[in-house]
């Protein structure tokens, strides 16, 4: 086995719960916001995003994921750009953000 391949998983394995994801039959915009929106109408898309978030039943595995990978576009794991990058720059307290999720 190649040093490259050690300890990586199936691709069906490790994605399966994307499957399951409340985001699945929604619009994709509504999670990723058009280039150089601001201000109101991007508090609006996020919220409706992070309603569908709240909602989700892989919301954990997606959270996961997100924090792992370090996807920095859209709302991911019920968190937006500004709140992952608050968690990765250590200015949130991600056990809170966990009892949320």
């Amino acid at each position: 086995m190649s040093e490259t391949s050690k300890g990586l998983r199936p691709t069906v394995e490790a994605w399966e719960w994307q499957l399951s994801g409340a985001c699945r039959d929604a619009d994709s915009e509504l999670f990723f916001h058009p280039e150089l929106e601001r201000g109101a109408a991007r508090q609006h898309r996020d919220a409706a995003a992070l309603a569908i978030c709240a909602e989700c039943p892989v919301l954990r595995q997606c959270r996961e994921h997100v924090l792992t990978h370090r996807e920095n576009y859209g709302v991911w794991g019920g968190l937006t750009e500004d709140q992952r990058d608050a968690i990765w720059s250590g200015r949130t307290d991600k056990r809170r953000l966990r009892r949320a999720g």
